[in-house]
């Protein structure tokens, strides 16, 4: 069975409940996904870089606990995780604050230490991005990142990668836009959310999108649109499972990316991965958090 490696960045993760207590959690949109992978039953790998904390030994036993392998985690004496805050409204669209300038994961692909992590993604299966695992590096981690992309392609493997844009970390939308084109064209699987492709590139409907994104080459495409559902390559539409009440709408997507990879990986069709995804995230918005109860 292939592995699936996931690469990102994951924080801290505090919100605030209906009571006004806070709880606390850990979360990342590539993580988030890793683990609703592994629950469905993919071998998955996390790629990442975390402190030698407390708070960082607890997240690498939470995500032993669900089966991700974290063989490939760095532990960086000194440094601690990036924080975020979720804030949700009343119907359960969430907001995020952020404190992560220091996190370690900035530095994971940088100096002697990067050049190995950067060999461990060539060498992936299927590989796992967002923007966001990109968007936190510098220019230069960006570029081994693309390389090592394009290692994963030219060997006849697999990337997938979902834009997941968060304004606030980048310089501004042509910045975004330019980068995650590269990282498009180096993806054989997209899983872009038609919010994000009306903002970031301009693509106002799910035929734009699609058309947009065939342009850089991508082959197997899943464009995400909430609960109007998905749209695949050939134009198919998946409807959103139906749910009583949405409590949180947090990981909704990352939630979709991981039980799609996981069916796919076992040679599932795209609209058969595309059902097991709506199912996954018709779970996950019941609940509040990233990561929902076991069932």
């Amino acid at each position: 069975m292939p592995r699936l490696l996931c690469v990102g960045e994951c924080m801290l993760e505090l919100s605030e409940r209906a009571d006004g207590s806070i709880a606390k959690a850990f979360g990342g949109d590539s993580l988030n996904t890793a683990i609703y992978a592994a629950r469905s039953g993919a071998d998955v790998a996390y790629l990442t870089a975390l402190g030698d904390d407390p708070f960082s030994a607890d997240m690498v036993a939470a995500w032993d606990a669900e089966g991700v392998d974290t063989g490939s985690v760095r532990r960086t004496p000194g440094r601690v995780p990036g924080l975020y805050w979720i804030k949700t409204d009343t119907a359960g669209e969430r907001s995020f604050s952020y404190w992560r300038d220091q996190a370690p994961y900035r530095d994971l692909f940088r100096g002697r230490s990067g050049a190995d992590a950067l060999a461990e993604i060539a060498k992936a299966d299927w590989l796992y991005l967002t923007g966001i695992s990109l968007a936190v590096l510098d220019v230069e981690s960006r570029l081994g990142v693309f390389e090592a992309m394009r290692q994963v392609v030219e060997a006849g493997r697999q990337v997938a990668f979902d834009i997941n844009y968060r304004p606030q970390l980048w310089e501004d939308v042509a910045e975004a836009a330019s980068t995650l084109q590269i990282a498009l064209a180096w993806s054989t699987i997209a899983l872009p959310g038609l919010e994000d492709m009306r903002t970031v590139f301009g693509a106002a409907t799910p035929e734009a999108a699609l058309r947009q994104l065939a342009s850089f080459g991508v082959e197997e495409v899943v464009l995400k649109d909430g609960a109007e559902g998905v749209t695949l390559s050939d134009g198919n539409r998946i409807a959103a499972e139906a749910v009583a009440r949405v409590v949180d709408t947090t990981a909704a997507g990352d939630a979709f990316n991981g039980a799609y990879l996981a069916a796919r990986m076992t040679g599932a069709t795209p609209t058969e991965a595309a059902i097991n995804g709506q199912h996954m995230a018709a779970q996950v918005v019941q609940y509040p958090g990233a990561i929902i109860p076991r069932t």
